[in-house]
């Protein structure tokens, strides 16, 4: 195993978009996003044919450079697809890795006025510059969106909110079911907002902002919490209302915003429902030795959609032996699944 990295049979483009959507961002985080959009080997010799298009979006704290990160003895994500590629193992496919990162470390891929409007970023924006500077089959029907944790909840709720752009999905240990995966850390988290910053996020916030991350115990436990409120309970205002009080118990107004952002929930609505219907494929796994309990929360989607109604041909569920972390040998094999249904005729 090469501890650097390995020359691809298929090709790796670095690319920028400057977005207009993201332009004055309540953050003020970038509006210049890198891309990387990888085309599999055959591309530059086939210049009339057109490839199905799969869209990869990072969990919570990620930013595209990541993805080639190398741990001891294993292969970054990249590297895996285009094995997988060279081998001929899936149909050949463009893979696009998305950034959404914010300074709160994730945007949960949607629209919010606390963080930017990520969600019409990635199908307004990304989605169009991918089909206009590379060789997609166009529409949904042939484009597809995965992730893995907060990925794996962009990639939920975005099939479902946009089935127009989205064809079919694939959850790695995605986030949801949050009466079980999110309600149990709220009393810990307020216990040390409590005993180190008077109870007062902003406290935190303004501490956070002014060391280095992550040297006080509990830094990103606070800091994603608060990620997820200014995605799911934010005020048109852009004032972030966290979903639980000085009790540690669920502040019942704001938890209902959550509840609605939760894709099991969601997926349990008239419109959400219709639109998981009409997805081609949709893969949903879980390490069932998860800390976060989101095996729970794939066993439930996994219902969700067969109540929906969509055909079980249609859906992959798995709970295999693992973990939250070091599962990125999993991804090649949703890449692989979603990239055979989405080279099929429509229909």
């Amino acid at each position: 195993m090469l501890p650097w990295s390995a020359e691809l049979a298929g090709r790796l483009d670095h690319r920028v978009i400057d977005s207009v959507l993201l332009r004055g961002n309540p953050l003020g985080d970038p509006h210049e996003r890198p891309l990387l959009v990888y085309v599999p080997p055959g591309y530059d010799d086939e210049p009339e044919r057109r490839y199905p298009s799969l869209y990869v979006l990072l969990g919570y704290t990620g930013h595209v450079a990541m993805w080639l990160n190398r741990a001891p003895f294993r292969r970054p994500f990249p590297e895996l697809a285009d094995a997988m590629f060279a081998a001929g193992e899936a149909p050949p496919a463009i893979v696009v890795y998305v950034d959404a990162w914010t300074a709160l470390g994730g945007s949960q891929y949607l629209d919010s006025p606390a963080t930017g409007r990520y969600h019409s970023y990635l199908c307004e924006e990304v989605v169009p510059w991918v089909d206009a500077h590379y060789r997609t089959l166009p529409g949904r029907d042939h484009r597809a969106v995965t992730g893995k944790s907060s990925g794996g909840y962009g990639a939920m709720v975005t099939a479902m909110l946009a089935p127009h752009v989205f064809g079919a999905l694939a959850t790695h240990a995605g986030d949801a079911l949050f009466e079980v995966s999110m309600r149990h850390a709220f009393p810990g988290l307020a216990r040390r907002l409590r005993d180190m910053y008077g109870g007062s996020y902003d406290a935190f916030l303004a501490d956070f902002r002014s060391r280095l991350a992550g040297t006080r115990e509990g830094d990103l436990e606070l800091l994603e919490m608060y990620a997820y409120a200014a995605a799911y309970s934010a005020d048109e205002d852009g004032t972030v209302r966290m979903p639980f009080d000085d009790t540690g118990a669920p502040v019942p107004e704001v938890w209902r915003r959550w509840l609605a952002r939760d894709p099991v929930v969601m997926a349990g609505e008239p419109r959400h429902a219709e639109a998981l219907r009409s997805m081609r494929a949709v893969w949903v796994d879980a390490g069932h030795r998860d800390e976060y309990f989101l095996d729970f929360a794939a066993v439930a989607f996994h219902r969700a959609v067969r109540a929906a109604g969509v055909p079980d041909e249609r859906v992959h569920f798995e709970l295999f032996d693992a973990g939250h972390g070091g599962i990125e040998y999993r991804y090649p094999l949703a890449l692989a699944w979603l990239a055979r249904r989405l080279s099929e005729p429509n229909g």
